[in-house]
């Protein structure tokens, strides 16, 4: 059975493993996009993105069967996608979050610029921030991760992971703080 979009991702990965690689298009079509959003917050470059997208749809199919199902499919998959990220030896600068450019979609002129402002002031202010701790900020609020999926998919303690949180928060508020005067 395929496609289904009722279907969970643990199901999907079950028939995938059950024999029926049909399955993981599904998988693919599901998180391609959150996957290539990763990819260019790390690279910058959509070629560069597109590859690692494939690169970690392929290393998950071959190592589908090391997923136990002690976490979600995705954040499994992410895990993959961070350690091929940092292992690249492709990659040329430093991660950098993004923004959700559909995110301003109906707003009065006035208030897209106002929009695009204040994620430039953001993305600016968190580009200041050490990496882990923009890594960190980034999977908690705009993938929605909780502390545990982000040590699942860093392989950092969760205390550290809400240390760097708290950090990279208290830094952005100073940081928009002087933007603002």
């Amino acid at each position: 059975m395929t496609g289904g979009s009722g279907l969970s991702d643990e199901f999907l990965v079950g028939d995938v493993l059950d024999g029926n690689p049909g399955a993981f298009s599904e998988l693919v079509r599901r998180h391609q996009r959150a996957l290539y959003r990763l990819g260019l917050s790390f690279f910058r470059n959509g070629d560069d993105a597109a590859d690692f997208t494939q690169d970690v749809f392929l290393k998950a199919y071959v190592n589908l069967g090391s997923f136990r199902g002690r976490s979600k499919f995705s954040t499994w998959l992410f895990r993959v996608a961070y350690n091929t990220a940092i292992n690249s030896s492709r990659r040329k600068r430093r991660y950098e979050p993004l923004d959700d450019e559909t995110a301003g979609n109906g707003l009065s002129t006035e208030d897209e610029h106002l929009r695009k402002e204040t994620i430039a002031a953001l993305k600016c202010a968190m580009g200041a921030l050490p990496e882990r701790q923009a890594v960190c900020l980034d999977l908690h609020f705009y993938y929605g991760m909780g502390y545990g999926e982000i040590a699942e998919v860093t392989g950092f303690p969760v205390n550290t992971i809400k240390s760097h949180v708290f950090r990279a928060k208290k830094e952005l508020r100073i940081s928009l703080d002087k933007e603002k005067a």
